[in-house]
C-alpha cells in the first residue's frame, strides 16, 4: 500500500492534558521504515495510565476499546500524547488518548497520528477489582463526562 500523504496540520487539543512526549528512535522501526505500531501502542498505554494513576490505587489496563492509526510515525518525530477521562465507573476509568506528531523536518506543525480509547481498573493487593476512591478528582471527572455526554446527545438532535 503506498504511503498516505501527510494530512494538513491539526490544532492541538485544549480540552485534554499533555501527559507524555517521546521521540521514536531507529531501533523502533519496522521493515517499512516506519515506527512499529506495537511501540506506539505501548506509549499510548503509558500515556493513558497517567491520569488514572493519580487516584492512588494500583490501576491496570483491562481493555483497549478502540485504537486507530491515522498516519505513520517516523524516526525523529516528536510525539505528544494528550489524554482525558471519558468515563468513571465504580472500579474503572476510561481514557481517550490522542497522539500528535511534530515532524522532524516540519517543526511547529502537528499531525494527528493515533487515537485510542482505553479502560483501566483499580485493583487491590490480590489483583481483585476495588472501588475507586470518592474524592474531588473522581467527582470532577464524572461531572465532565456527564456534561460531555449531554453535549453529544444535544448535537445528535
Amino acid at each position: 500500500m503506498p504511503p498516505r500523504p501527510d494530512l494538513p496540520p491539526h490544532p492541538l487539543p485544549v480540552d485534554k492534558d499533555l501527559v507524555l512526549k517521546v521521540i521514536p528512535m531507529p531501533a523502533d522501526v519496522n521493515a517499512n521504515g516506519d515506527i512499529f505500531g506495537g511501540w506506539v501502542m505501548a506509549q499510548v498505554d503509558l500515556a493513558g495510565s497517567v491520569l488514572p494513576s493519580r487516584l492512588g490505587p494500583r490501576m491496570v489496563t483491562v481493555a483497549v476499546n478502540e485504537f486507530i492509526f491515522k498516519q505513520p510515525v517516523r524516526v525523529g518525530d516528536i510525539l505528544s500524547f494528550y489524554s482525558s477521562v471519558q468515563r468513571v465507573g465504580r472500579t474503572s476509568v476510561t481514557v481517550d488518548v490522542e497522539v500528535y506528531a511534530e515532524r522532524f523536518a516540519n517543526q511547529g506543525r502537528f499531525v494527528k497520528v493515533t487515537e485510542a480509547l482505553l479502560t483501566y481498573v483499580a485493583i487491590d493487593a490480590q489483583g481483585a477489582p476495588q472501588a475507586l476512591p470518592e474524592n474531588a478528582q473522581t467527582a470532577a471527572w464524572r461531572q465532565t463526562a456527564q456534561r460531555n455526554a449531554e453535549l453529544k446527545a444535544q448535537a445528535g438532535n
